[in-house]
C-alpha cells in the first residue's frame, strides 16, 4: 500500500461521516468532542494528583487496601 492510497482512505471516510452526520450537525459535533476531550484530560490529571497525594513519604509503594488506618 502506498501513501497516495492512504490518503484516499481519509477522504472516503470522511465523506461517510458527512453523509451520516449531515453538515449542518459537524460542528457541533466537533464542539461536543472538544468538550469530552477537555473533561476527559481534567480527570487524568485530577487522579494523577490523588495518586501523588496518597503516596507515602517514604515512596514506599502502596498495596490495595494498605491505605485504611491502622489501630
Amino acid at each position: 500500500m502506498s501513501l497516495a492510497n492512504l490518503g484516499s482512505h481519509w477522504w472516503v471516510i470522511l465523506i461517510i461521516v458527512v453523509l451520516l452526520f449531515g453538515a449542518p450537525k459537524l460542528p457541533a459535533l466537533a464542539k461536543s468532542m472538544g468538550q469530552s476531550l477537555r473533561i476527559f484530560k481534567s480527570e487524568i490529571k485530577t487522579g494523577k494528583d490523588e495518586d501523588a497525594a496518597a503516596k507515602p513519604a517514604d515512596g514506599a509503594p502502596v498495596a490495595p487496601g494498605d491505605n485504611a488506618p491502622k489501630s
